[in-house]
């Protein structure tokens, strides 16, 4: 998914990053030990706290339960793998702040995150100096591997280090308006996004394939993060004639508005993006959100054989967050950087362009992972396009249609 603002912070990416050159190497001679063992840190950052925070613990402890199974089963001999986790508040600033630390500790060699689009770009080029690699699995704005004009098809990576294991919203935006048009069989939809990358670019994306699918616009209207009352909005929605709302945007105000707008005698669903696909949306919303609907990335993880094992141990550990969204895609996003790890150490010893190597070693990934295959391509896309529709029914989030979308 996701997400946050697109912010050009261009003076503070070039002062946070040029200065972190040197911070991509690492010497056999200092490297940290453990009882005999090389300690490896794979760093984590996602919003640990306040907006998005549900969904960004389900990231972090997605991620823990990776590094616990590779020390138990000393998947790396003569290596102890740690978790460093910082918390970004959903804030592009703080992300960029996070990833300067990150790479100026040795002992990172690489990183998982962020949760929102925005923090992305104010970390990208951090880790692209020190030549470290970042995996994502949860932002989908397609410029961050594809480059500002993807969508008139001048796509352009420009880094290296950046990856992903969600699909991007070039196929999330229209898979969700084919569902609404030829399923739901919806012909008026209201459009609302919140002005950030994730949700501006998502709402965007769905109106151009709903208006091409022959569904029509009944209106559009923005809204600031952190808003509250949405009664003038309901108003427009309301005399609007829509017989759909979509949202691009997150959880935090999405499940207010659908709240507002039910109470108002408006009863038609909310659908949106990944970034409400939690539990905390239908628990605030409370019966309000009955029959509202989201895409997310992959297939249900409670329905993936090889994710059993995974979502036991997050739940006997009583971890905090909801793993559903992108639990399953930052144990594998993890275990992409312990593969690597385990192609490039030797006895234990981790040569000093470590980082480098790895980055080389993740670009050649291919695994199957507890959330599908996992690979990816030239732009470090992931090759896995599966995407889920689900609708809140008797209180859960409940899969309708699972599938792929072409956006050729």
């Amino acid at each position: 998914m996701r997400h946050r603002s697109l912010l050009i912070l261009t003076s503070v990416l070039t002062t946070g990053a040029l200065t972190l050159t040197a911070c991509g190497s690492r010497d056999d001679d200092k490297k940290s030990s453990e009882g005999g063992n090389t300690t490896v840190v794979i760093g984590v950052d996602a919003p640990l706290t306040g907006a998005n925070s549900a969904i960004g613990l389900g990231i972090q402890y997605g991620v823990q339960i990776a590094v616990d199974d590779a020390n138990e089963k000393k998947l790396v001999p003569g290596v102890t793998f740690k978790v460093k986790a910082f918390d970004d508040k959903a804030l592009p600033a703080s992300g960029q702040q996070n990833a300067s630390k990150l790479v100026a500790d040795k002992d990172v060699l690489g990183a998982i995150g962020p949760l929102n689009s925005g923090v992305a770009v104010s970390m990208q080029q951090v880790f692209a100096t020190a030549n470290m690699v970042q995996i994502s699995p949860a932002n989908t704005a397609p410029e961050l591997t594809q480059g500002k004009d993807w969508a008139t098809g001048d796509k352009k990576r420009a880094y290296k280090t950046y990856f992903r294991t969600a699909t991007t919203d070039a196929l999330q935006g229209g898979f969700a308006a084919e569902y609404a048009a030829k399923t739901l069989k919806k012909k008026k939809v209201y459009l609302v996004d919140d002005k950030q990358t994730y949700g501006a670019g998502l709402a965007r994306l769905f109106k151009q394939n709903f208006t091409k699918a022959g569904g029509a616009v009944a209106g559009e209207d923005h809204v600031n993060t952190g808003d509250k009352d949405f009664g003038t909005l309901v108003t427009k929605i309301k005399d609007s004639g829509a017989d759909l709302l979509y949202y691009g945007g997150q959880y935090d105000e999405s499940q207010i508005l659908t709240k507002q707008l039910k109470e108002a005698g408006v009863k038609i669903p909310l659908f949106g993006g990944d970034g409400m696909f939690t539990d905390t949306y239908i628990k605030t919303a409370g019966a309000a959100s009955d029959g509202d609907l989201v895409t997310s990335v992959g297939v249900p993880v409670d329905t993936l054989p090889a994710a059993k094992d995974f979502v036991a141990k997050y739940k006997a550990k009583k971890y905090p967050g909801d793993y559903a969204a992108y639990g399953g895609y930052s144990y594998d996003a993890a275990n992409a950087i312990i593969k690597a790890v385990g192609n490039i150490v030797k006895d234990g010893k981790v040569p000093s362009d470590a980082r480098a190597k790895i980055v080389e070693e993740v670009q050649k990934t291919n695994f199957e992972g507890i959330a599908g295959p996992v690979s990816f391509d030239d732009f470090g896309d992931t090759n896995n396009k599966q995407l889920t529709v689900y609708q809140v029914k008797d209180g859960k989030w409940a899969a309708v249609k699972s599938g792929t979308y072409n956006a050729g």
